[in-house]
């Protein structure tokens, strides 16, 4: 089988996901979805509550959101793998943990919030299905040149749409598959 990596572009309630074979072939994407109706927003539910309080007031959300995403990267990594491929690897691309209580005007943190919780989800789902994660920023600083260079122009093979949030997941991906080939994986 030839090595894969899948990597992810986080989204509130949604990620971008690329799957790249070794060395840096496209195979295929798919937005998956992380939520349902209920809990897509879940901080913007409670932002009128204490941070301390929407902490607590938000677990079951969360709780309802790992199961489903963990659910669609499964769905995602056993796609990949029925086309002959084994997944060596998640990378995961959004924004860093940071001090949210910090953030004062509530509606500004529960962005922010949301935009932690869905990378967090898809590192945890990744645990959950037993495969090794890594999460990035900004994975372009990841690759080279020339690989940035092989992503752009995947936008012929993979067709519209081929956008930021698809070539970010790719880099990572990328990243992946590097660092898994120089790890002898």
């Amino acid at each position: 089988m030839k090595r894969a990596a899948i990597g992810l572009k986080s989204k509130t309630g949604r990620a971008i996901a690329v799957a790249l074979a070794a060395p840096l072939e496209y195979i295929c994407r798919e937005e998956l979805t992380l939520c349902d109706e209920s809990t897509k927003q879940p901080y913007h539910d409670v932002m009128e509550m204490p941070w301390s309080e929407s902490v607590i007031a938000v677990k079951p959300a969360i709780a309802t959101i790992e199961k489903i995403a963990a659910f669609e990267l499964k769905r995602f990594v056993e796609a990949v793998e029925l086309r002959g491929f084994e997944v060596a690897g998640i990378a995961v691309v959004g924004p860093a943990d940071r001090k949210l209580e910090r953030i004062g005007n509530p509606h500004i943190r529960a962005h922010a919030a949301e935009g932690v919780l869905f990378r967090a989800v898809i590192e945890s789902a990744a645990k959950t299905n037993r495969i090794e994660c890594q999460a990035f920023v900004d994975p372009v600083k990841e690759i080279t040149a020339a690989q940035k260079e092989k992503i752009d122009g995947m936008k012929v093979v993979a067709g519209p749409p081929w956008r930021s949030e698809e070539k970010s997941a790719a880099m990572a991906a990328c990243a992946v598959l590097t660092a898994s080939r120089s790890s002898g994986l």
